[in-house]
């Protein structure tokens, strides 16, 4: 059996106590993972805090992103083996790995390799009352060792979307993956290590989260936390932080809303809708798990949304037009079948679904569930106020524009929503009154890197992407010089 071991100071690192990778396809164990003790994390560290004054440290711009295009050259040449092993820790679609996941976990560091070429500081002539002149400019500088504690829904994805600007600062980096899906981590400290990364620069850090997760962003040479996941955990680590006031940059959890307005093409909402509910089996924080429906168009709206929801393929990851796998594990299996009981406690109709598909043969024995639509409960139940982060949506009836709205913002979420109007001083209009950070409108997961990504109230603090990723990942330094006379 394959054992996945850390990877610390430019070596792979076995700490002796393991724990099982299982593919939730059939529940069987496909690698044995090397938990990190506490001596390796502060291994890392010292590594991490050695390598920001070593040849790292010394390296331009222009010589760091070169250094992440051969990351990035490195990672398509071993592409197959990035889709096999994402694969394998999560059960998607061959589709949606091969055209998603790690497409974009190439491309993201080739982004931010580009992107910080361009990042520039600031300049001012100052003059004082008294006559006194000056010049102050800013530089950028690497904020130190940035702790990356990255998800299990897009593994190779949301790693990269933080390792890649991380290191384009000149910041050294120790990733913590989920302990779910931590193949894509090691192939990826594979391809450091083959293009001469230096030493110490990135390190990977294998484990539980309780484990090592803790251990990790509660150290002291720690000097700041970025992370993706459960709002809940987001909490944790501002706590843990809070002492040494790291910076944080976090993206949690969301109770994504689409509105579908009388003015909507109705076959477009059904089909953007459909994707944006059930997408990855629901395990994407910007999956849509309510659905706001004009009273006019709610029937039709209902029935093609239940349609769409019974011809979805459920399968293996390389069926043929397979578009669900499995969720990532037994024990979101049981929580997400758990909500599927409480809609029903709660008095909810289930429109379609609302258990876990009959295969009779080993898939029987992994972690699928059906694709579900309910209707019937209030805005304040469990169920609509919750995160699920699964195949579920709640259709519900509105009649107003500003009903809607307020509707759709009484949540302690904010991450993203979509509008289906053609009515295009509706969209602006509404989009603008949603609080949320991401907005779209007759489309969904179309995203642009440059832009700003992340949410508001429970769904996270700061945005990434483009400019706001460097801005978090470099610390801005002012220097001021006299100018005499």
């Amino acid at each position: 059996m394959d054992i996945l071991q850390s990877y610390i100071n430019g070596e792979f690192v076995d700490s002796g106590e393991y724990f099982d990778n299982i593919n939730p396809v059939n529940g069987e164990v496909i690698a044995g993972i090397s938990e990190a003790d506490e001596a390796m994390i502060n291994h890392a560290i010292s590594s991490a805090r050695m390598a920001l004054t070593g040849p790292w440290g010394r390296l331009s711009v222009n010589q760091r992103s070169a250094l992440l295009h051969k990351v990035a050259d490195r990672m398509a040449e071993r592409e197959q083996e990035f889709i096999d092993a994402e694969i394998a820790d999560t059960g998607k679609s061959l589709f949606q790995v091969k055209t998603i996941d790690i497409p974009r976990g190439t491309a993201n560091f080739r982004f931010f390799a580009d992107q910080v070429k361009y990042q520039g500081g600031e300049s001012f002539i100052t003059e004082t009352a008294n006559g006194e002149k000056a010049l102050n400019y800013s530089v950028n500088k690497p904020l130190g060792v940035v702790a990356v504690i990255s998800p299990w829904n897009l593994p190779l994805l949301l790693a990269t979307w933080k390792v890649a600007p991380a290191l384009a600062c000149g910041n050294c980096v120790i990733l913590k993956p989920s302990e779910e899906t931590s193949s894509t981590a090691v192939l990826l400290a594979q391809v450091m290590d083959e293009v001469g990364v230096p030493k110490g620069v990135f390190n990977l850090i294998l484990g539980r989260g309780k484990a090592v997760g803790d251990k990790l962003t509660s150290a002291p040479g720690i000097d700041a936390v970025t992370f993706t996941g459960a709002s809940a955990t987001g909490k944790q680590i501002m706590k843990s932080v809070a002492d040494t006031v790291k910076p944080i940059s976090f993206e949690l959890g969301g109770k994504n809303a689409a509105i579908v307005f009388a003015e909507a093409d109705l076959e477009k909402a059904i089909t953007g809708i459909a994707r944006s509910t059930f997408t990855n089996c629901g395990q994407v924080c910007l999956c849509t798990e309510k659905v706001y429906v004009h009273r006019s168009l709610f029937a039709p709206f209902l029935e093609g949304l239940k349609q769409a929801a019974e011809n979805i393929k459920i399968g293996y990851p390389l069926e043929q037009d397979v578009f669900m796998g499995p969720l990532v594990s037994k024990v979101h299996q049981q929580k997400v079948l758990a909500y599927y009981q409480l809609a029903r406690d709660e008095g909810a109709e289930v429109v379609t679904g609302g258990g876990v598909p009959v295969f009779n043969d080993e898939r029987d024995n992994g972690c699928f569930i059906q694709p579900t639509i309910l209707t019937g409960l209030e805005d304040e139940t469990r169920v609509n106020q919750e995160e699920i982060f699964g195949p579920v949506c709640h259709v519900s009836v509105f009649d107003d524009e500003g009903e809607v709205i307020n509707r759709v913002n009484n949540t302690a979420y904010g991450l993203a929503a979509s509008i289906w109007t053609e009515h295009l001083a509706q969209a602006h209009r509404v989009a603008a009154q949603i609080d949320v950070g991401l907005v779209w409108v007759n489309t969904w997961f179309l995203r642009d890197l440059r832009a700003p990504f992340g949410g508001v109230k429970l769904s996270g603090i700061g945005k990434e992407g483009g400019e706001h990723s460097l801005a978090f990942y470099s610390e801005p330094s002012n220097i001021c010089i006299k100018i005499d006379d």
